[in-house]
């Protein structure tokens, strides 16, 4: 092995050996099964928070948006905008009333608010889906990061990560990984602050110079060709301000706070901490254009985190900056793969596997689960190769956008909801918008109008699935759950009032 491989080899060690005993530390509280799926209701919000950035903030976070930035300039600012004011909307429509509703999982609201057990099944299967899309690119860049750090091949990255995401979920489920989590959402800010303070003043010190002059439109918001560019950009925006709300990993972390009340001061505190982390990816993407122009000549803008340390610092110094971001980068694929696990897992659990092996139940039915819900997103990295991180995640973000959102704000805030609309709606959008990342991801790209409405649905199958469900219900009044009316009402009273 090479001097230079040793940081990165040591970073992946460490943050191995601190994710496993904070995981087998948070194991002494996990005893029951609502321990495993939902921490028992009683993470308090500041906690919450930190794990819920520290899943949320994945591989396309840190490694992908500097990437991204570096290649297309402005217009990819959308990125981190989008992931942080999905949670506005969140904020405002879906905290709260969601942790009132008493539900487990996605499918467990399905079924308590339309009294369908097909709409329950029809949601497990979009969060199981949901989640491997999102689970795909965080094993691809863990194979990414293995490879630029200590030169190993990249199907080893994926199943290292997997092993560690398996080890730590099924050895204490939810109660366990919130400690985890909360943890590695420190050591990602870290890891990026550390070395983009110490960057910038190397910078300063050449004499602060400036980038390559360019003519596309880089430094300009909204650039594209004519209205395909324009859409592109406001179909991303859509996907990412409303498929936040749509995304497993994250609806599951309001079920775990004791109140609605918590929920909402957990989404305030979760904003904070996103603005914090994502003023840092710019920076490295504006060094980048001075130092790292090498790595876009060579298509590998997804690494120039990982790179940039030693392209402008040598000696030493460059080799603790690069091994502090790979530990930020490995954290990064670790926490959001174990939040997926978690969310999936759950599902699995109570719609699957409980059923299929009936002598399994509760926290042993939970770790099989757990088995599945990870082997299968591995195999699909290890065979779907060379997708852009930032995109694929881009993608489960547009079907979560075109499913769960219009279901989760109608049957919210609207009483007229039947089973029967919610099914017409969730087929529409989810065949609309996960056959547009089935054949993104399958290397499907035609160029001009075709090619934008398949690589950014969400503008088109987001709507439609809206209309459909309200159309649908509509024509379908007479299967209005008679219980509808009562279950608004608990949905939008405070616990204090309630109690």
């Amino acid at each position: 092995m090479e001097r230079a491989d040793v940081p990165g080899l040591v970073a992946v060690v460490l943050v191995t050996l601190a994710t496993l005993a904070i995981g087998t530390w948070g194991l002494r509280f996990s005893r029951t099964t609502s321990d495993f799926f939902v921490a028992s209701r009683s993470v308090r919000p500041a906690l919450n928070a930190s794990a819920i950035g520290g899943e949320y903030l994945s591989a396309a976070s840190f490694l992908g948006i500097a990437g991204l930035l570096l290649v297309g300039g402005a217009d990819m600012l959308w990125y981190p905008v989008g992931w942080t004011a999905g949670y506005v909307v969140l904020l405002v429509l879906v905290a709260a009333p969601l942790r009132r509703s008493g539900a487990y999982t996605l499918p467990d609201f399905a079924e308590a608010r339309l009294g369908s057990r097909t709409a329950r099944a029809a949601c497990s299967l979009l969060v199981v889906g949901i989640g491997w899309l999102y689970m795909i690119p965080q094993f691809e860049g863990a194979g990414i990061t293995l490879r630029s750090a200590i030169g190993a091949p990249e199907w080893a990255g994926s199943l290292v990560v997997a092993a560690i995401v398996l080890a730590n979920v099924t050895s204490g489920g939810m109660r366990s990984v919130t400690f985890v989590q909360a943890f590695q959402y420190w050591l990602k800010l870290t890891a990026l602050l550390v070395p983009a303070a110490v960057l910038v003043a190397v910078w300063w010190g050449d004499g602060r110079p400036g980038g390559p002059a360019r003519d596309d439109g880089w430094s300009l918001p909204v650039a594209g060709d004519g209205g395909v560019g324009l859409y592109t950009t406001y179909s991303l925006i859509a996907a990412l301000f409303l498929g936040t709300m749509g995304l497993p990993h994250v609806v599951v972390r309001f079920y775990t706070n004791p109140d609605g009340s918590a929920a909402r001061r957990t989404t305030v505190t979760v904003l904070a901490l996103l603005g914090l982390f994502y003023l840092w990816p710019p920076v490295y993407a504006a060094l980048g254009r001075v130092y790292g122009d090498r790595l876009v000549a060579e298509g590998r803008s997804d690494v120039l985190v990982l790179e940039l340390p030693r392209a402008m610092l040598d000696g030493v110094g460059g080799d603790l900056l690069t091994g502090l971001v790979t530990a930020g980068a490995f954290a990064a694929f670790l926490s959001t793969s174990s939040g997926l696990a978690i969310a999936v897992s759950g599902v699995l659990t109570q719609d699957l596997t409980s059923r299929l092996v009936s002598e399994h139940r509760g926290v042993t039915a939970f770790r099989l689960a757990a088995m599945v819900a990870v082997v299968v997103p591995v195999i699909a990295a290890l065979l779907v190769r060379n997708v852009g991180v930032a995109q694929s995640v881009g993608l489960a973000f547009a079907v979560a956008a075109s499913t769960f959102c219009p279901l989760l704000v109608l049957g919210i805030w609207w009483r007229r909801l039947t089973d029967v609309g919610a099914l017409a709606g969730l087929a529409a959008g989810g065949l609309g918008a996960g056959g547009a990342a089935i054949a993104t991801l399958a290397g499907y790209s035609p160029g001009g109008w075709a090619g934008a409405l398949l690589t950014q649905p969400a503008a088109w199958s987001a709507p439609v699935a809206a209309l459909v469900m309200v159309g649908v219900s509509v024509a379908t009044a007479d299967r209005e759950p008679a219980h509808a009316r009562r279950f608004l009402v608990r949905l939008h009273t405070p616990e204090s009032l309630g109690r």
